[in-house]
């Protein structure tokens, strides 16, 4: 291809280069594709003109998608979704005047904020942030976002709860870790495990971690899952129900077949990112710390390592593992 080296400042023939570059983002090591053109002639290497990304702003891109952090395109969308401008949703949030501009335009936002953000994706959550910090607000829009958020909470709760009428329920006790079943937030763990792709049989173990380490810190389950003992290890009581609602009607779950010999696992993959705003930041902290901590198990660890807790060994196949165990945990 020919065009306008900035070296030469002529017309000359061009290379145009595709490759990978690895970026340090707060620690972490991010591969992304990089495209450039080089000067067949000087040998000068320089951004493609027509381009419109930026290396730095991919690596940014994709760190934000592993950690399930929004995208500045979300940021955005959210904030117009209340008709807010930045300078108000700013106030609210009690945050400097260019931060939100920042996150907005690409700058990555820190954990803490990306929380709170999440957070208010909830309509009720928004709604308790404007009865509490909302005289920041012009008169007139703090009056309608309270009116339209105030309706907004009403239809959620008079829906129909679908889940417990195909799923059904159970009474909160020992077994559920003092919870009522919540598939709601089940269903939202589920996709924010499978994000970056998972085995079935560590997804399960990772939801028994998710729900018993965060009962031994709170003393409450995040779910309200029951687990039964199984050869493979703990899993959710009608586990496979769950993920068959996720992958053929909800379709926020694909899964492929990986063959390995004689043995064929389902390896599950989220097509619908998790909405974290269901959790609190208790819950969020557990869900991320889990994933962290198991993060380069293979499912074959993952199973042995689940062998060895307490609650496994003194239960037999079938029986449902009481949340009583959750103190002797491994994590």
């Amino acid at each position: 291809m020919r065009g306008i080296c900035p070296n030469c400042e002529k017309v000359t023939e061009l290379d145009h280069i595709k490759t990978t570059e690895e970026f340090d983002v707060r620690g972490e090591a991010v591969e992304v594709v990089v495209e450039f053109n080089k000067c067949l002639e000087c040998g000068e290497e320089f951004d493609d003109p027509s381009s419109n990304e930026e290396p730095l702003a991919k690596a940014y891109e994709e760190y934000r998608r592993r950690r399930g952090l929004m995208q500045p395109e979300e940021i955005r969308e959210l904030r117009k979704r209340y008709g807010l401008t930045q300078k108000e949703l700013s106030e609210l949030l009690g945050w400097g005047g260019a931060t939100l501009s920042r996150y907005e335009n690409g700058a990555l936002q820190d954990q803490t904020h990306d929380r709170i953000l999440q957070l208010i994706k909830n309509p009720e959550n928004m709604l308790r942030l404007i009865r509490h910090n909302g005289e920041s607000l012009p008169k007139e829009k703090h009056k309608q976002l309270l009116g339209d958020l105030d309706e907004a909470v009403r239809q959620t709760y008079s829906l129909p709860n679908i889940f417990t009428e195909r799923f059904g329920s159970y009474e909160p006790d020992q077994r559920s870790g003092y919870k009522t079943l919540d598939l709601a937030k089940l269903f939202e763990a589920i996709k924010f495990f499978a994000q970056n792709g998972v085995y079935k049989s560590k997804l399960c173990k990772l939801l028994f971690y998710g729900d018993f380490k965060h009962f031994k810190e709170y003393a409450v389950s995040i779910f309200g899952s029951r687990y039964a003992h199984a050869h493979h290890g703990p899993v959710p009581d009608n586990y496979e129900y769950y993920f068959a609602n996720l992958i053929h009607e909800n379709k926020s779950i694909r899964v492929e077949e990986h063959v390995f010999g004689d043995y064929t696992g389902d390896f599950f993959v989220t097509e619908i990112n998790p909405d974290l705003t269901v959790f609190s930041s208790e819950e969020l902290d557990t869900l991320h710390y889990v994933n962290r901590y198991f993060r380069d198990f293979t499912a074959k660890r993952i199973r042995e390592f689940s062998h060895e807790e307490v609650g496994y060994k003194e239960t037999c196949d079938g029986d449902i593992i009481s949340y009583q165990y959750a103190e002797q945990l491994q994590v």
